[in-house]
């Protein structure tokens, strides 16, 4: 156990003091945080935890790091699913042959993820529970109706995508709960990830996942609302209806029922409008591929 702080690059940014903790076994981590409460935050790329504690928009008095727990980075296919570790990083998702050749989304949405760095150190489920409004990832696993484990205190509990985003930096995991596992269908090609990015820091503004098979298509779309959502108007409206007009007409409802976020880089009603275009474009792009 370390005690110790972290300093930005040239300037007096600091996090408040905090215990460092290094499980060496899944047992260990989740008996850490059951012993700990909500004094304790889990730490795996640190990609979202470690700036938010420099800005002190997160104080927490211990850090779990699950970094180094052996078999919870992997990407593994049983049948007609795909497993996915928890600590799988960005770019063995972007660069997973299994993932291109049998569910081509998820691969093709993590490329479009920061940049090379961030990639390299980031992780699946740490951007997952982390549950940032621009991140990429959740787009694709409401589209693909992803099923994603937690382990607690109580065991082993399995919730749902759709389920899994509760509202802005939040989701369905509790404070003494580590996601281990996230499983995806196999899925044709037919799918696409498009997105307007903020320039500076590669999050999403307005990003749209898609997946189109034999029942229908289902759309994700992230950076748009204070959480990623299934635009179930598209996918009513569209049907099984593949014709521009048809696709344009379905793509107008991209924002329905939710209320679009505004900030420096987008008003409400200019994310609105991307969602639309950008559902437009991910529906073509993914009947081009069909």
């Amino acid at each position: 156990m370390a005690r110790g702080s972290l300093f930005g690059d040239g300037v007096a940014m600091h996090a408040a003091n905090f215990e460092y903790v290094r499980p060496a076994s899944l047992d260990e981590a989740v008996a850490l945080l059951k012993q700990r409460g909500d004094d304790a935050k889990v730490l795996s790329g640190g990609h979202s935890l470690i700036p938010a504690m420099k800005l002190r928009l997160a104080r927490p008095a211990v850090l779990v790091d699950i970094a180094r727990i052996p078999g919870l980075s992997y990407i593994r296919e049983s049948g007609d699913v795909i497993a996915i570790g928890a600590m799988t990083r960005h770019h063995d998702v972007e660069s997973s042959d299994l993932l291109k050749r049998r569910s081509p989304l998820l691969a093709e949405t993590a490329s479009h993820i920061g940049d090379v760095q961030v990639r390299n150190r980031g992780t699946i489920g740490g951007s997952l529970v982390h549950a940032d409004p621009a991140a990429d990832y959740p787009a694709a696993i409401l589209a693909l109706e992803a099923e994603i484990d937690l382990v607690g205190p109580r065991g082993k509990r399995t919730v749902k995508a759709a389920n899994f985003f509760v509202d802005l930096l939040q989701t369905a995991t509790n404070a003494d709960e580590i996601l281990t596992e996230i499983r995806i269908p196999a899925t044709p090609a037919t799918v696409a990830y498009v997105k307007t990015e903020q320039k500076a820091s590669g999050f999403a503004i307005a990003g749209v996942a898609v997946v189109a098979d034999s029942s229908g298509v289902r759309v994700g779309v992230t950076g748009v609302a204070a959480t990623a959502y299934r635009a179930t108007a598209v996918e009513r409206a569209l049907g099984q209806q593949r014709s521009t007009a048809a696709i344009a007409q379905a793509a107008s409802h991209a924002a329905d029922g939710f209320r679009a976020l505004g900030d420096i880089h987008a008003s409400p009603e200019y994310r609105a409008h991307l969602a639309t275009v950008n559902t437009r474009r991910a529906l073509e792009r993914a009947f081009a591929r069909a």
